[in-house]
């Protein structure tokens, strides 16, 4: 079993132990998407590359596209498949295979969210989202940055390493559970506490505020997903825009975006 399968198998664990439906809230699909409205949706053909259990799927097909398609290398799709299924949208694939070699007729637009930074060749992975996108199509990706996360980096990660190779309910419930009830408290404090200057000076402040407004369940989510996955990268600004310089892309179409204090959103058109 390659790099990839196994961190798609992973977070197949993880994906395929929640309940039905999204786990993410409209808000934080469109929060996900932005810039890409609904208007840029309707009536187009999309692909999602790491579709997981279909979280943003089930989401996406209220704002009325032509078709979708999901793909994601891990036996999450079952969940996906099942997922779609309880929406009232029918001209949808769910598809198990390996995002980075993915061939399609190519899509209107093309979206990969929280996966490139997993792969053990994230560069890859993006070439496969523009190789699948039509000329004139749109691209949208979501990753972890490196900027902002140096304590997720030297507290975090070490543990991720040795915490993906156990099994997934003891991440889960001995880890990620608890680490993520501290930060739970961690964060609703920040929330609470910034109107003070010195609070914006935390770390992780800008992160902390936008995930200070979920539940508990959604810290133990957050955290687990951090933990199980044997593999996770931090990239940096340079690296995307090393990336957005490809000349199959249309160089007055990229943007980047800083999400958060700690990911990047970036893309643009193909040419």
């Amino acid at each position: 079993m390659n790099d990839d399968k196994k961190t798609a198998e992973a977070f197949a664990t993880s994906w395929n132990h929640l309940p039905s439906g999204s786990v993410y809230r409209r808000e934080q699909f469109e929060d996900w998407l932005a810039p890409i409205t609904r208007r840029d949706v309707e009536d187009k053909s999309v692909l999602e590359l790491g579709c997981g259990n279909g979280s943003l799927l089930v989401h996406l097909v209220a704002w009325q596209p032509s078709q979708v398609t999901g793909v994601d290398l891990g036996t999450s799709t079952s969940s996906a498949e099942a997922n779609m299924r309880t929406t009232a949208f029918e001209n949808y694939r769910i598809i198990q295979a390996d995002l980075t070699t993915f061939s399609s007729n190519r899509f209107d637009i093309v979206c990969c969210i929280g996966v490139l930074h997993h792969l053990s060749d994230p560069r890859k992975g993006f070439e496969s989202v523009i190789a699948n996108a039509k000329p004139g199509g749109r691209f949208h990706c979501w990753v972890y940055a490196r900027e902002g996360n140096a304590i997720v980096i030297r507290l975090i990660d070490p543990l991720r390493k040795i915490m993906s190779r156990l099994p997934w309910w003891l991440t889960k419930y001995l880890a990620a559970a608890p680490l993520a009830l501290l930060y739970f408290v961690y964060a609703k404090a920040l929330r609470r506490l910034r109107s003070f200057d010195w609070a914006r000076h935390a770390p992780l402040y800008d992160y902390s505020l936008w995930i200070g407004r979920e539940r508990y369940s959604f810290f133990r989510h957050v955290a687990f997903d951090q933990l199980v996955s044997p593999r996770t990268n931090y990239i940096d600004r340079a690296t995307i825009q090393s990336w957005l310089s490809d000349p199959r892309i249309d160089p007055e179409s990229s943007y980047i975006l800083f999400r958060n204090g700690n990911s990047w959103k970036f893309g643009g058109r193909v040419r």
